[in-house]
């Protein structure tokens, strides 16, 4: 590891931190910052986990000329359509429901956001932190109960998003208003340099998981199994509930709740909110996001600093993810947690931010 990456122990050597960071500026006690060196690259953090695609591309220019033709994907469009009829029906059958059944929904929920969340986003995207074998394999089969692609797709087309945010590359390109990096890039073809761009990342470290690979050669039936059956047969056969109630809230309803949870971050968290870390770049800090999708609101924050695996500076708060990452630490399944120091926080709020932050 180089010598300028500066390491701190603060946990048992089973929950190890390391604390990275670009120092950047010396701040006086009158809180003025005095620019002194920049030590520290991106690439340099990004060679230490082994990759450099979530890195923003700074060199990506559009083409000139006129944009191509937006074609639908009337099957998406579709079955879209039909899902959210359904979790709307969904919701009419909650007063109906057994509290068993909703604690059950809830649960699905909560695994299936940790399996994006804490699997294909901070781990496998942005290599923040290692998993051993068995939360791998867990948070494998969290992400098929997900049902948001496989792991595989999911990464390549973050790493694209991060890549070439807010350009023709972005999958979900926010410029194109809210509705399209909602859920309308899922409902056309992409744009053609999203294709170009997802085919040169390098993906050999996605390739080499062996759990990954098992699960895109699988995932069609796992999908079916994990994220609409065992949702489904769970409370019909464990204490009666009816199979309409067991299919339409479990898995439905919580299936529609978790898609828009995670649509909101590129979508509301690219356009409400303040930008304390960096106000050059469109992603926000967003609470209520942060609600909903278990700590990923903190937008501004992570595409700032992507390679920090809490996604804020403010630990626990509104992130269930960071606490279910610190927990695994705790049980020895997890480690090399990365984390960005207070003063390069501090450091890049006065040099590129808004003025908006507060003391973390």
């Amino acid at each position: 590891m180089p010598a300028h990456l500066l390491q701190e122990e603060e946990f048992s050597s089973t929950s190890s931190t390391t604390t990275v960071g670009t120092v950047t500026s010396r701040v006086t006690k009158n809180g003025d910052a005095v620019m002194e060196k920049d030590l520290l690259s991106h690439e340099d953090l990004a060679a230490a986990r082994g990759m450099v695609d979530d890195i923003f591309d700074e060199t990506y220019r559009e083409k000139e000329g006129p944009k191509p033709p937006m074609r639908y994907v009337w099957r998406n469009i579709i079955l879209m359509s039909l899902l959210h009829l359904g979790a709307i029906f969904g919701l009419t059958l909650i007063p109906s429901a057994k509290i068993q059944t909703l604690a059950w929904a809830i649960l699905c929920f909560v695994v299936s956001a940790l399996g994006i969340t804490a699997g294909s986003h901070r781990l496998w995207s942005h290599r923040s932190y290692k998993a051993t074998l068995p939360l791998r394999i867990f948070l494998t089969i969290a992400n098929s109960v997900a049902f948001q692609n496989d792991i595989y797709e999911w990464v390549r087309d973050h790493r694209v998003h991060h890549k070439f945010s807010e350009t023709d590359a972005d999958p979900h390109n926010a410029m194109r208003g809210f509705f399209f990096s909602h859920i309308g890039w899922l409902l056309v073809r992409k744009h053609p340099d999203v294709i170009e761009k997802g085919q040169k990342l390098d993906l050999s470290d996605i390739k080499a998981d062996k759990v990954v690979m098992f699960q895109r050669k699988y995932y069609k039936p796992s999908v079916v199994l994990l994220c609409f059956t065992l949702p489904t047969v769970v409370p019909w056969y464990f204490w009666n509930e009816s199979i309409v109630i067991s299919f339409f809230i479990p898995a439905i309803l919580r299936y529609t709740i978790g898609l828009n949870a995670t649509w909101l971050v590129n979508s509301a968290a690219h356009m409400f909110g303040n930008r304390p870390y960096d106000q050059n770049i469109n992603p926000r800090e967003n609470p209520l996001v942060s609600l909903g999708a278990l700590g990923e609101g903190f937008h501004n924050y992570h595409h700032t600093f992507p390679y920090d695996y809490s996604t804020s500076e403010f630990g626990w708060r509104f992130n269930l993810t960071t606490a279910f990452i610190d927990l695994m630490c705790l049980l020895g399944l997890a480690s090399d947690r990365k984390k960005v120091s207070k003063e390069v926080i501090l450091a890049r709020k006065m040099r590129t931010g808004d003025g908006s932050h507060k003391s973390g």
